[in-house]
């Protein structure tokens, strides 16, 4: 029977390609220039410190144009309210959006069931596996869940028939 699974996964060796990246501006930019400015990851989130506001929503232009250039949609990024932290800096943790949870997951079923599609969907822990007879229904399916708009990147891997 012809199967898919929607997923949303991140390359996570690209998100710390891209951070490297952010630290050699940061390090060469003039505007940057003697400030405790630094982006760090660890396990599922970003790290953000900036010396001000400013720098902080600089750091966020950053953070999303290095992203894209690595082929990662900045809507995976969850960014937190910034808090004070030590030194008269900011500090904002920026989570990293992955897996399908089961909010998600439910809402995406509703909409596959509300197209009227012969398709099942089964919810596997973070992914979703569609399958249908045939292999028109999960093309269609796929259309389906493009024209949502969802604030996660979903990936459709594992396309056989």
């Amino acid at each position: 029977m012809p199967s898919f699974d929607i997923v949303s996964r991140l390359d996570l060796a690209e998100v710390d390609n891209a951070i490297a990246g952010i630290d050699r501006e940061i390090a060469t930019r003039f505007d940057f220039k003697g400030s405790k400015c630094s982006v760090k990851r660890d396990e599922g989130t970003i790290n953000l410190v900036a010396d001000d506001d400013l720098k902080l929503r600089q750091i966020h232009e950053l953070l999303k144009v290095h992203l894209t250039r690595r082929k990662i949609d900045p809507a995976a990024l969850d960014f937190k309210t910034p808090e004070k932290a030590s030194g008269n800096t900011l500090r904002q943790a920026v989570a990293l959006r992955q897996g399908v949870d089961a909010e998600l997951a439910r809402r995406l079923v509703r909409e596959i069931k509300d197209s009227k599609l012969k398709v099942q969907v089964a919810i596997q822990g973070t992914e979703l596996r569609v399958t249908a007879k045939k292999r028109d229904d999960l093309q269609a399916a796929i259309a389906v869940m493009r024209g949502l708009k969802i604030e996660q990147p979903l990936q459709y891997l594992n396309f056989r028939e």
